[in-house]
Formats: C-alpha cells, sequence, structure tokens
C-alpha cells in the first residue's frame, strides 16, 4: 500500500494543472481501495459552496456542476468537523442530502475525509460503494494519509488557477490573498516585474510577444548551436567512449530535433509566447511525464530532458539577455531577491518587494526596511512565474499579496497609502521634542541599524543612539572575511556621523537564517546550533580582529559599546569580556588612546533570561532581543509563514519574561533596552515602558509613531494597563486591550500604520 501511496502522490505532483490532478487522484484511488466510486468536492470560497470538481463511478455530466452549500450534505459535514466520516449506510444518516444528477442512489457505503491545508479545509475527497458495509481501518487510513499528502499540491494548483482570476469551478475571482511575512511594513500597489535566475527551467515567467516570427528564428538558432555542441561533444569523446555510449550524443541531437521537441516549442511561440517561456513550459511538460513512468531507465532520462532544455535555455539567455523593463510602479517579484537584484531597479519606480524565499532577516528586508518600500517575505505557496506584468497589492503590515485586486479593494488601499503619507506629515513635527510620557516620564528612543545608508535618515527621526548596529551585514555583502583595516573605516564612518551619540556594536551575529558564502555553516536545526557568540568564541581570530576595529575606529569619538549576542551562560561572558580587554590592551601596547567601552549583554534564550542578574553583574548594561527571544520561548520561526500566526510577541509567557529581565537588571542597577520589531510598535511601546525600560531601539521608520504614543499617555496609564494585561492568559485578550488603550488616548489611527506579530 506504501508503494501504491508513493505512486498516486508523485503521478499528482506532476500534473499539469488543477483538473488533470484530480482527475489522476479520482481514478487511482479508485483502483487503490477497489471501490466503486472515488469523488472530490472543492470549496469555491467566491460562491460559498462545495463544487464536484472529479469523480470516476458519478455520472460525468455532473461534475462541474452539482454543488452543495457550506455545511450541507455529508461533504458539508465533513468539511464542518475537518474529520473523516465512515458510514455503513450513507442514506440513513441526517445529514444525507441526493444529488439525483450525480447518479449516486445505488451506493451505501460511504467514506469521506477533508483536504486540509494551513488549517483551511479546501475541499473533501470521497469513496462509495454499492454494499452496506464500513470502509475498514486500513482504508481509512491510506484516504486520510493520501489527503494529508495531496493538500498542498491542490492548493499549489488552486492557487495557480487564482493567479489567473480562476476559481476551482471556473467562476471569475478576485482579491486573492497568499500569505507571508512581513519584511518591511507599508502597502504598495503596482505591477509585479518577475526576476528569475538564469537557466532554470521551472520558474520562468510568462510573457506574450508581437513579434513571432523573429522570435521563431531566434528559437531556431539558438536550436541549431546546441545542436553543434552535441556534435562536437560527441567528437572530443571519439576516442574515450565505446559506440554504444557515443550514441547517447545522437539521441540528444535526435530530441531536439524539428519534429521532436524543437517543433513544439515553435507551435508554443506560434500561439504568441516569447522563446524561453515556450521552452521552459514544453520542457516541463515532457520532464512530467519521463518523471511518471514506472520503468526506472525511462524515469533516469528526464536528466537528458533537462540538461539539454537547460542548454537550449542558456543560449537564449545569452544571445539575448533578458533585461527587464520597470514600470513606474515596479513591484520586484521573485523566488530568493537579492540585494543586487533590488538595486538595479530606478529608486523612483521601486514600489514594493515580493521574495517567495527569504526571511524578515534577510539582506533583501534590511535594504527594503533602509529604504522603506514594502516587502512581503516568504510567500510560498505564490506561483510567482506567472506574475510576470500583472497588478499586485503588497499588504507589508500583514504580510500578504493580493492577486486580482478589484477596485473596491484597490479603493481601500490607495486610501490607506494616503492615510500613511498624511501621518507621516503629521508626526514631522515631533522629530526635535523629547520622548517623555504626558507626566514627564523621559525615555530614549534609539534606532536599528546595519546600513550606514540608514544612518542619516535615523538621525532626522530623532533617534538619541543607536542600540543596534548589525555588524553581520557587512560580513554577508562581502566574498571573504573583511580585514581588520576594513573594519576599522565601516565602523569608524558609523561611530563619526553618530557622535557624540553611543553606537551599540553588536558582535558579528551569524548562522541560523544568516550564512556567510564563504564560511557555510551547514546543520540539520541552525537555529540551535553554531550561532551568535558560540561561533566567534570558538574562533577567537575572527572576534578579536572585529573587537580591535571596533576599538581603534572609536579613538577620538569615545562613543562606542560593544555587544555579545546569543550568550546562554556566564562562560561566554567571561570568554568573550577576557578576549576584548586583551584586544584592548594590545591596541594601548601601540600607542592607542581610547578608554575601555561599555560591554553588554543580548537576553534572546530563555536560559539567559533566568540567569539575568548573574549577567548583569559581570556587564554594563543588558539588552533583550525581542525577535529571537520571542522565537525561543514560543518555539516558533518567525519567519516560517506556517507557523507565523503562533508567533506573538503579547503571548503572557513573552510579557512576563520581558517584566522579570527589567526587574533583574535593575536590581544590579544596570540599564535596560529593548531591540526587536516589538519595541516599534506602539502598542507594545506603551507595555514596555511602563515595565521599566529605560531605552526603546526600532527601525528608524517606526520612531515618530512610537514617540506619538508615548507622549500621549501618563506613565501611570500604562502601569495600569500593564497591571491589567499582565493577569490576562490569552494574547489575543492582550493585544485587544492595548489596543482599546490607544483608542482612549486618541492615538488609535497608529493601529492602522504599525502592526506587531
Amino acid at each position: 500500500m506504501l508503494d501504491r501511496l508513493r505512486s498516486i502522490v508523485q503521478e499528482v505532483s506532476t500534473a499539469k494543472d488543477l483538473q488533470s490532478a484530480l482527475d489522476i487522484i479520482v481514478n487511482r484511488v479508485r483502483e487503490a481501495l477497489h471501490t466503486q466510486v472515488c469523488s472530490i468536492y472543492l470549496l469555491d470560497q467566491e460562491f460559498h459552496c462545495h463544487v464536484l470538481m472529479a469523480s470516476e463511478g458519478l455520472n460525468k455530466d455532473a461534475v462541474g456542476r452539482v454543488s452543495l452549500e457550506l455545511g450541507e450534505g455529508l461533504v458539508g459535514l465533513v468539511a464542518k468537523h475537518a474529520e473523516p466520516v465512515n458510514l455503513r449506510d450513507a442514506p440513513l444518516h441526517p445529514h444525507f442530502q441526493y444529488l439525483a444528477d450525480t447518479g449516486e442512489e445505488d451506493f451505501h457505503a460511504f467514506l469521506g475525509v477533508p483536504i486540509i491545508h494551513h488549517r483551511s479545509v479546501l475541499g473533501v475527497l470521497i469513496v462509495q460503494h454499492r454494499e452496506r458495509r464500513r470502509f475498514d481501518e486500513g482504508e481509512e487510513a491510506f484516504l486520510v494519509t493520501l489527503s494529508a499528502q495531496l493538500a498542498g499540491v491542490i492548493a499549489h494548483a488552486e492557487a495557480t488557477g487564482a493567479i489567473e482570476g480562476i476559481s476551482p469551478s471556473g467562476h471569475r475571482i478576485f482579491d486573492t490573498a497568499f500569505s507571508g511575512v512581513s519584511g518591511c511594513a507599508g502597502v504598495a500597489i503596482g505591477t509585479s516585474v518577475v526576476i528569475y535566475p538564469h537557466a532554470d527551467l521551472s520558474h520562468i515567467p510568462e510573457r506574450l510577444i508581437d513579434d513571432v516570427e523573429a522570435e521563431v528564428d531566434y528559437f531556431n538558432a539558438c536550436l541549431n548551436a546546441v545542436r553543434e555542441e552535441m556534435r562536437e561533444l560527441n567528437e572530443q569523446v571519439g576516442g574515450r567512449l565505446a559506440e554504444e555510449e557515443r550514441l547517447l550524443f545522437d539521441a540528444y541531437v535526435r530530441i531536439l530535433d524539428d519534429d521532436a521537441l524543437g517543433n513544439e516549442v515553435v507551435e508554443r511561440i506560434r500561439m504568441g509566447h516569447w522563446a524561453q517561456g515556450a521552452l521552459g513550459h514544453v520542457a516541463n511538460e515532457h520532464l512530467r511525464a519521463f518523471e511518471s513512468m514506472e520503468d526506472e531507465y525511462m524515469r533516469e532520462r528526464a536528466v537528458d530532458i533537462r540538461d539539454l532544455c537547460a542548454r537550449v535555455l542558456s543560449h537564449l539567455q545569452q544571445e539575448k539577455p533578458d533585461k527587464p523593463e520597470y514600470p513606474d510602479d515596479t513591484i520586484l517579484v521573485g523566488e530568493e531577491l537579492t540585494a543586487s537584484t533590488l538595486v538595479e531597479v530606478p529608486k523612483n519606480k521601486l514600489k514594493g518587494l515580493i521574495s517567495v524565499k527569504g526571511s524578515g532577516n534577510s539582506h533583501v528586508a534590511i535594504l527594503a526596511r533602509t529604504m522603506g518600500t514594502p516587502t512581503v517575505m516568504g510567500a510560498v505557496d505564490l506561483p510567482f512565474h506567472q506574475l510576470d506584468g500583472k497588478p499586485l497589492i503588497v499588504d507589508g503590515y500583514k504580510g500578504e499579496v493580493v492577486t486580482n485586486p478589484s477596485e473596491h479593494l484597490l479603493e481601500q488601499f490607495r486610501a490607506t497609502i494616503r492615510e500613511q503619507e498624511e501621518l507621516n506629515r503629521d508626526l514631522a513635527g515631533l522629530k526635535d521634542l523629547p520622548c517623555e510620557t504626558a507626566d514627564n516620564h523621559r525615555v530614549s528612543l534609539w534606532v536599528n541599524t546595519g546600513l550606514m545608508s540608514d544612518v542619516p535618515r535615523s538621525l532626522d527621526q530623532g533617534a538619541e543612539g543607536i542600540g543596534l548596529f548589525r555588524t553581520e551585514v557587512p560580513f554577508l555583502l562581502a566574498e571573504r572575511f573583511p580585514s581588520e583595516q576594513e573594519q576599522t573605516d565601516i565602523y569608524r564612518e558609523q561611530l563619526d556621523t553618530c557622535a557624540p551619540k553611543p553606537v551599540t556594536m553588536r558582535t558579528l551575529d551569524i548562522g541560523g537564517d544568516k550564512a556567510l558564502s564563504y564560511f557555510p555553516i551547514e546543520e540539520a536545526n541552525p537555529f540551535l546550533g553554531w550561532r551568535g557568540i558560540r561561533v566567534t568564541l570558538d574562533h577567537p581570530e575572527i572576534f578579536t580582529a572585529q573587537v580591535r576595529a571596533m576599538m581603534r575606529a572609536s579613538i577620538g569619538l569615545d562613543n562606542l559599546q560593544i555587544m555579545l549576542p546569543m550568550v546562554s551562560n556566564v562562560r561566554e561572558v567571561e570568554t568573550a569580556a577576557s578576549l576584548i580587554r586583551k584586544s584592548y590592551h594590545e591596541l594601548l601596547q601601540e600607542g592607542a588612546d581610547l578608554p575601555f567601552p561599555p560591554i553588554g549583554v543580548m537576553i534572546e534564550l530563555p536560559a539567559a533570561v533566568y540567569q539575568t542578574r548573574a549577567l548583569a553583574r559581570m556587564v554594563d548594561f543588558v539588552s533583550i532581543g525581542s525577535n529571537d527571544l520571542t522565537q525561543y520561548l514560543l518555539a516558533v520561526d518567525r519567519n516560517n509563514p506556517r507557523v507565523a500566526n503562533l508567533f506573538s510577541s503579547y503571548h503572557p509567557a513573552v510579557l512576563s519574561a520581558l517584566q522579570h529581565v527589567v526587574d533583574q537588571a535593575h536590581a544590579e542597577n544596570k540599564p535596560v533596552s529593548i531591540c526587536g520589531e516589538m519595541a516599534g510598535n506602539p502598542g507594545a511601546a506603551v507595555l514596555l515602558v511602563a515595565m521599566g525600560f529605560d531605552i526603546l531601539s526600532m527601525n528608524a521608520a517606526a520612531l515618530l509613531r512610537v514617540k506619538s504614543v508615548i507622549r500621549s499617555m501618563t506613565l501611570e496609564a500604562g502601569r495600569k494597563l500593564l497591571g491589567k494585561v499582565m493577569r490576562m492568559e490569552d494574547e489575543q485578550l492582550i493585544r485587544n486591550a492595548v489596543d482599546m488603550a490607544l483608542y482612549e488616548a486618541g492615538v488609535d489611527r497608529l493601529l492602522r500604520s504599525q502592526r506587531v506579530n
């Protein structure tokens, strides 16, 4: 049965579209379970019903025509409770709904299982039999297992149709939302430009052309070039391979013949598709066919097809490189955007970014926040290669991409953009005012930076210091470890620009989702592995070069603070502090004149939370990294869209941990700061001030919003709110209470311009 299961999943995975996938499922399941009927109903959200989309055993004319309202019939029962229904005699069940058009009156045994993807029921998979019997446990387990494995395939196929504005049942739809994670807050409306890797057959965007004959000639020229390459290779290996092995190259040339693959591509070009897209379409059709074959030898021929077509694609791209035209409202889309692709777009034309892969801490997300460009990362279910040239909405607050936007929704988002612009104009007057509550409690607002380009904007927003300078960014952008002098130059520019305001430089924090191409770290569980201070203490030559560069850069400025990331025990701090002191004395011996810089620790791990007081005794200041602390406390990868809804800084456990750290650090008379997305959220900032945080450090774009809400509330009101929420046990209740407090303070419009997870 396991082999049968794998075979069905493999065959469905290679289906060219949703209907083909559904037809394969009902045919193969019917055969596997030796039952008389197998059917699939899918939810059509636009019409709020379940539509019979495929069936083997029922009346074929009913497919696509028969539907059930939500909750109606046994299908509705399965979907409502999201669990299997197994009946000996279905017509006797009170939820049974007879559908005359299907011809199902002769069938009694019924087993329906839900098709669930990301907690949403996409539809119901059903088998039926004439005799009165319950399907046994093995049959039910098989169907449940198959449904779980195929849910993702069906969801992807549905998403592909949704991009074209078509529901599963073929109706026109609008406002289809795809979830990811926020890379940069904000809203953008624009036209998508898809960026794709070279010689990658699977992700070539669909594009139409005007001059068909020129495109055919262009394709044929590239095809002939690859044919010639194969002939040359055949001659080169003439003396090294046996005759039967050399025949492989002849077979390659035959595959490219006009009567075979080449002709199919030309036919598609004549339908109006560009050569690269036509080649990708035909190649993937052949690959699906070969990969689904039972014969192992024939399956392996898919490798040959892929290699040949990739060669042709490479010629197409080399002979006529694709240089995208960027409209004035460009939304840049790609599987994994990079900083280099981002900067190729004229700054005045770039309105938004979408990356299928990547996280909120990737290069492009950091750069996007610097530029203030609304960004969605990790939109894994988005069929991005079909988006080129299509209108999109990027919702960087919710981390969503909306395709086929209706005029009604477009107007709503245009209003949001106008509101953002108006709010920014109103907040500009706060730049030079102190950050203090209405009853004169003073709080310092600092900023997080990673690039030198962040700094002028940060200072312009009234930042009082740098709470986190991500020193890994220059390492990530380099092709090798930067030398001590190179680092000194980078750090000097940062320190000098901010002087006399303090700059907190975090020592190299790599690992997890931040990998150096020239220093790869391969681990099964990178977030619990070799990262942060664990790496640099294992490589003291890297650590000491960096801290020496920091201290050399601070000579004459004296505004440096050094912060240690991912600390989990006191021994790490002892070792790091010893290396910093050693480096400091070396610089003194070399003639440098500088004071010893303040040293701090980042509280990001639960272990550090419970050792806060011991750690505070060893350092000059304590800082909480709210993003990682929340992630580790809740065991939720905040960059994973599949569990992103579980990530919440308002979780009672997170709030309790934050209060504990503040109390323990203050018990040792050490200042406490917090850096992360939570610090930049106006509502959360009220709680943080009430907890006693001395410094809130955030992205520059959030600074004036946070200042606005702090100046609008009293410390007393904040403490009352904190006392109330600390007695709550549910994060949603806490979120609601904070939102109400902002509403009562008259700053509720800030809720629409910022969102915390």
